[in-house]
């Protein structure tokens, strides 16, 4: 692929967005690749649904949404295109599927999984139902079809409490995610059945690591996701989804912030937020980073990748998924 004049022009727009989280050189490497995945898209009526944590070439030069998993379901439910390329991981991909059935959905790099997700099976779900007969299951939208399709009700770290509390309960199996679920247990009177799961990338941070950041940056807001550990929440100043935390920022313009989630979501909100200082404390995601703009471009050309589901599983894992669009954030 050729940086010529012709991608520079059409490209360079972009590329002043981000250009102060990307140098020119790495730039020209990517450019031909946003090129013709935005020539392609038209061509097919193609749509790349993006996740928070893509990187900017991807976030900001070939999504057609970029936005957390909530965000990702209901926009790929309203899509008019044939065809969807999920810049994200598996279960993202399998949730648009079952959000749009009748349209085909690809994913760059079927090895993109997620430790969440990878964390509980189906089996699971129906042996802790019968653990605990008559008492609703609120997964994680980070979880498989399969586990969905045994699930009432699903619920993203942006919503989670407010779906708990929508069922009018007692008690609730909430699975996967073991620290969103002392989360929600913390700002609810709901009792809360967990599984054990984490993500990788949020496990890693530590309660030291934030209180260390503050002495050294007097003044800073540091945001955590409701999948750190609980000790790393109560550290930090806010807690909240992918979406919440980008509008804290949006909309409190801290002087100095740091963002206690993955790497790229600091560099793609800091292109939005130029007068904010981002401290990068870096823990990527290796499924997410296996997307990439030539695997992106490979897929939508040959369209590989396909997530394909039979009737049955798509019909019953849509319910919850549905259930939850329909509470909203």
């Amino acid at each position: 692929m050729n940086f010529t004049a012709e991608v520079k022009k059409a490209t360079d727009p972009i590329y002043q967005k981000i250009s102060k989280v990307m140098p020119e050189i790495e730039w020209s490497i990517h450019a031909p690749y946003i090129h013709r995945i935005n020539q392609l898209k038209k061509e097919k009526n193609a749509i790349v649904l993006a996740h928070n944590y893509q990187t900017p070439e991807i976030y900001h030069g070939v999504s057609d949404v970029a936005a957390d998993s909530l965000a990702l379901a209901i926009e790929a439910a309203k899509t008019k295109a044939d065809i969807i390329v999920m810049a994200g991981v598996h279960f993202m991909a399998e949730t648009s599927k079952l959000m749009s059935p009748e349209k085909k959905v690809l994913l760059p790099d079927m090895d993109a999984g997620c430790s969440l997700s990878s964390s509980v099976t189906g089996k699971d779900v129906r042996l802790l139902k019968e653990k605990y007969p008559g008492v609703p299951v609120v997964s994680y939208v980070n979880t498989s079809a399969d586990v969905k399709a045994e699930t009432d009700i699903c619920c993203t770290s942006a919503n989670a409490v407010k779906i708990v509390e929508s069922l009018g309960v007692k008690k609730v199996i909430f699975l996967p995610d073991d620290y969103l679920a002392k989360y929600v247990a913390s700002q609810t009177h709901v009792e809360i059945i967990a599984w054990k799961g984490i993500c990788m990338v949020h496990d890693q941070f530590n309660e030291k690591e934030i209180n260390d950041i503050r002495e050294k940056n007097p003044g800073i807001k540091i945001i955590a996701h409701p999948e750190c550990p609980p000790e790393v929440i109560k550290a930090s100043d806010f807690a909240g989804s992918t979406g919440g935390m980008i509008n804290y920022v949006k909309n409190n313009q801290p002087q100095k912030v740091m963002m206690v989630t993955e790497c790229s979501m600091s560099d793609n909100i800091q292109v939005e937020n130029p007068n904010v200082e981002f401290i990068r404390p870096c823990n990527l995601c290796p499924h997410m980073k296996k997307i990439t703009l030539p695997k992106i471009l490979d897929c939508l050309e040959n369209e590989t990748g396909e997530i394909i589901m039979d009737k049955k599983t798509i019909e019953k894992a849509r319910i919850p998924v549905e259930r939850m669009a329909a509470i909203g954030r």
